[in-house]
């Protein structure tokens, strides 16, 4: 169900890297420089989360989690969200489908 909403969904879900971004990092003043370094990552990387040239993957969200005091699962639903709606709007056609029947009542 959650593809065929996605699907549906006109407006791109806020990439992650803004959510980090606009609702962490500038309300509590952290650069990121400050913050990579508290995560382990380099500038360039969390810079380029932050900017939506990147995405988040399951270790770092782990990392984010831990210093922000938020939960891994909320970094990778966001990042999931936006994959999702920019997998749903490419254009392919598959050669065969296997639809699955129901079984018989």
């Amino acid at each position: 169900m959650a593809n065929d909403i996605t699907h549906h969904r006109e407006r791109k879900p806020t990439h992650p890297g803004k959510l980090l971004s606009e609702h962490y990092l500038k309300p509590r003043g952290i650069s990121i420089v400050a913050f990579a370094q508290a995560l382990g990552h380099s500038r360039k990387h969390i810079s380029a989360i932050v900017n939506g040239r990147a995405g988040i993957e399951a270790e770092l969200a782990t990392r984010i989690a831990t210093v922000l005091g938020t939960t891994a699962q909320f970094w990778l639903n966001a990042q999931n969200a936006v994959d999702l709606w920019e997998a749903s709007r490419k254009k392919w056609k598959p050669e065969h489908t296997f639809l699955a029947h129901p079984f018989p009542a």
